[in-house]
C-alpha cells in the first residue's frame, strides 16, 4: 500500500489527523484469530461471544431435532457428474456436492422414510462446466425436472405434499431461476416444480423473484484447506486499511460498462483508484489471502449477483466485511449478527466510502474484530471435510429444524394439486 498522504491528484480529502488516529489504533491489532477458526484452536483472549438468541442459534446442535431421508438417485444425477469433471468439487457452488456427502453419514439421516421430517434429492446442477471451469445452468431445469419425475414415480412422498416437505440445494447465481444474468433469471423465474419445496441457496435478495419465501440462504463454498494453507501469524499487524481484488468492469458481458454490479464497482474504481487508504486492483496476487489477513476492511461489493466468496474469506480472516449490495439477504441471518460484524454501504453511497469508513469509532471497529474472532462465527461460514460441530452443514440443518413441525397445509387433501408439470419455458420441458 502507498504511504499515507494528504488529499491530492483528485483524491477525496481525508485529513492526515484522522488517518493517523485510525492507524495508531489499528496498525498493531492482531489478526482476528483466523487460525483459531480454521484449525479449531481456542481463541478466548481476543474474542467476544455473540450475545442473545443469535449466539444460542449459532451454537445450536440439530441432532435429535429432525430426521432426513435421502433419495437414492441414479448416479447420472450426481456422482457420475463429479467423476466426469472433478472441478465441480472446488468451485463456489460445490456446497450441493458436499451437503450430499455430509448427509450420507450424518446422525440426522434416516433410512426409514416414514419417520422422516424432510426429504432430500441430491441433484448436482452446477457440474456442467465450460472449458474455463465456469458452471453453465442451462441444462439444470431439465435435470431437476427429470429427478423430480423419478422420485415422484418411485416413492409416494413427493405426491402427498407436492414437495412441501422436500428441500433442494440450488447454489447457482440466481438459485432455482437457473441463469447467471439477472434479467434472464427473472424472466425464467423459479422452476415451477420447486415452488412448494424449501430451497437451500446461496442467492439472497429481498423482494426478488428468485428468492422464494422460506428459503435458507447459505454461504458460497470456499475451500477451508486452501485458506488454512495461507494463514499467517495471528499477531501480524493489519497495515492495510481497505482491501479489494476483483473486476470493476465486466466488458465481456457488459460492453457498455454500466450494468455490471449496477455501476457500484465502476464507482469504486473511479473514486478510489488513487486514494492512499484503498488497496484496490484487478490483479489477483498469490498473497491474496495473506493480504486479507493484513487488512482492517475488506470490500464485498455485488457483481452479477449480490454475493461472492469474499464474504466468507473476510469473516474467516477477521477482516471487517464492507457489504455493498442493496437488499442483500445474508447467509444464516438469524444466527450471524451481520449488523454487528460488518459495515453496510448503500450502492449510491460508494463515492463517500472513505468518509464512511474513517468515521467509524475505534471502539466499534475493535468490537467487530472481537466478534469476528469467535470460532463459531467462522465455522458457520465453512463446509469442512470432515464436518465439524456448528459448521455450515449444521447451520443448514438448524434452519430446517426451526421450520418444524410442518403446518397442516403442507399435506395435500385427496385430489388436491398445486404444481403445474407443464409450466415454464418450452426448452425446460425437453427430456434430460
Amino acid at each position: 500500500m502507498a504511504p499515507m498522504a494528504g488529499a491530492k491528484d483528485g483524491r477525496h480529502p481525508v485529513t492526515a489527523l484522522l488517518v493517523a488516529a485510525c492507524f495508531s489504533h489499528l496498525l498493531f491489532l492482531p489478526l482476528a484469530a483466523a487460525a483459531d477458526a480454521v484449525e479449531g484452536r481456542d481463541a478466548q483472549r481476543n474474542t467476544e461471544r455473540i450475545s442473545g438468541s443469535a449466539g444460542d442459534v449459532l451454537e445450536d446442535n440439530p441432532v435429535g431435532k429432525l430426521k432426513v431421508f435421502i433419495y437414492d438417485l441414479p448416479s447420472k444425477y450426481n456422482k457420475r457428474l463429479v467423476t466426469k469433471d472433478p472441478r465441480c468439487l472446488s468451485h463456489m457452488f460445490a456446497a450441493e456436492i458436499f451437503m450430499h456427502r455430509f448427509l450420507l453419514s450424518s446422525a440426522v439421516r434416516t433410512v426409514n422414510p416414514e419417520e422422516a421430517d424432510w426429504f432430500y434429492t441430491p441433484v448436482y446442477t452446477t457440474c456442467d462446466l465450460t472449458r474455463a471451469g465456469l458452471p453453465l445452468p442451462f441444462k439444470s431445469p431439465r435435470m431437476m425436472r427429470s429427478a423430480i419425475q423419478f422420485i415422484s414415480k418411485k416413492w409416494p412422498f413427493w405426491n402427498r405434499t407436492d414437495g412441501g416437505d422436500h428441500f433442494f440445494v440450488v447454489p447457482h447465481d440466481f438459485a432455482a431461476c437457473f441463469h447467471y444474468q439477472e434479467e434472464n433469471a427473472i424472466a425464467r423465474g423459479i422452476l415451477p416444480l420447486l415452488r412448494r419445496a424449501t430451497l437451500v441457496q446461496t442467492f439472497g435478495q429481498k423482494n426478488h423473484v428468485c428468492l422464494k419465501e422460506g428459503s435458507i440462504t447459505i454461504p458460497p463454498f470456499a475451500p477451508p484447506q486452501k485458506m488454512q494453507a495461507h494463514l499467517i501469524p495471528p499477531d501480524t499487524a493489519r497495515s492495510i486499511f481497505v482491501y479489494f481484488r476483483g473486476l470493476f468492469y465486466d466488458n465481456g458481458n457488459d460492453p457498455e460498462g454500466g450494468y455490471y454490479a449496477r455501476g457500484a464497482r465502476a464507482s469504486l474504481w473511479e473514486n478510489f483508484k488513487n486514494n492512499a487508504l484503498f488497496d484496490i486492483s484487478t490483479e489477483h496476487p498469490a498473497t491474496y489471502y495473506e493480504d486479507m489477513q493484513r487488512s482492517v476492511f475488506c470490500l464485498c461489493p455485488l457483481g452479477w449477483a449480490p454475493w461472492s466468496p469474499r464474504l466468507v474469506e473476510a469473516v474467516v480472516f477477521g477482516c471487517i466485511p464492507v457489504i455493498i449490495a442493496d437488499d442483500i439477504v445474508l447467509p444464516f441471518a438469524d444466527a450471524i449478527p451481520w449488523d454487528e460484524i460488518g459495515v453496510f454501504v448503500d450502492e449510491e453511497d460508494v463515492p463517500k466510502l472513505d468518509s464512511i469508513l474513517t468515521s467509524i469509532p475505534i471502539d466499534d471497529i475493535l468490537r467487530k474484530q472481537r466478534l469476528l474472532a469467535n470460532p463459531s462465527m467462522k465455522k458457520a461460514m465453512l463446509f469442512p471435510q470432515p464436518a465439524q460441530p456448528r459448521d455450515a452443514f449444521h447451520q443448514i440443518l438448524n434452519g430446517l429444524a426451526r421450520k418444524l413441525p410442518h403446518p397442516e397445509s403442507v399435506y395435500l387433501q385427496p385430489g388436491e394439486k398445486h404444481l403445474n408439470w407443464t409450466a415454464g419455458p418450452v426448452g425446460d420441458l425437453k427430456p434430460w
